[in-house]
């Protein structure tokens, strides 16, 4: 089964006559004999979820990496962190997804709030099954839980993703930009209740 391994800013996918999906151009270098191959918009989950994806403008362009051998893989030197799904779902936005082991299915889950806050679509992408999918980040990735009665709000411009049972809410009010005069309209933050993790990277979009 391929393994994905964090090592700072890089990714590296050990391959062992299997297939990870990574996005469109991450490959650094490569050792033993891999193939390379689009694997388009998507990235599993067949028409229905790409044609969903092109709809709500949450798409990802990703690769097959098939073969044996090791990838190393990046994206503009971000943070790498690989997450372990065991049958659960992690909900990322797609630009945040590095690359994946091809059993986990990527979805498009509408939700609206991502668009009202910060223009970057209408959906949000959902992983899920059992494997690794890897993250990237602009700063290292901070997971920080909610439980219940003791909610969580986060800006939305340093949210990367979130696991558990979870429901996210709009909150409206001051936010530091608005108070250094970087905002733009009303400001936004994203309340997080219920059960689970959110992850926040250290440095804001």
């Amino acid at each position: 089964m391929a393994q994905l391994t964090a090592h700072k800013r890089v990714l590296h996918a050990d391959l062992h006559g299997d297939r990870i999906r990574a996005a469109s151009g991450s490959m650094v270098a490569v050792e033993g004999n891999v193939d390379f191959k689009s694997s388009g918009m998507g990235g599993g989950g067949g028409m229905r979820a790409a044609l969903k994806r092109a709809v709500a403008g949450e798409s990802i362009s990703l690769m097959d990496c098939s073969g044996s051998g090791r990838v190393y893989l990046a994206l503009d030197a971000m943070d790498v962190l690989v997450v372990d799904l065991a049958g659960d779902t992690l909900t990322v936005e797609s630009e945040h997804i590095l690359a994946h082991t091809e059993q986990l299915r990527l979805d498009v889950q509408f939700s609206g709030l991502r668009g009202v806050t910060s223009g970057q679509g209408l959906a949000t992408t959902t992983v899920s099954g059992h494997g690794q999918v890897a993250l990237v980040s602009e700063g290292p990735v901070m997971a920080l839980e909610v439980a219940p009665g003791a909610e969580l709000v986060v800006d939305p411009d340093a949210y990367v993703g979130s696991r558990g049972q979870l429901s996210m809410n709009l909150v409206s009010g001051v936010s530091w930009k608005s108070l250094v005069g970087e905002g733009s309209g009303e400001p936004f933050s994203l309340r997080f209740t219920g059960h689970g993790l959110v992850l926040v990277q250290s440095a804001e979009r």
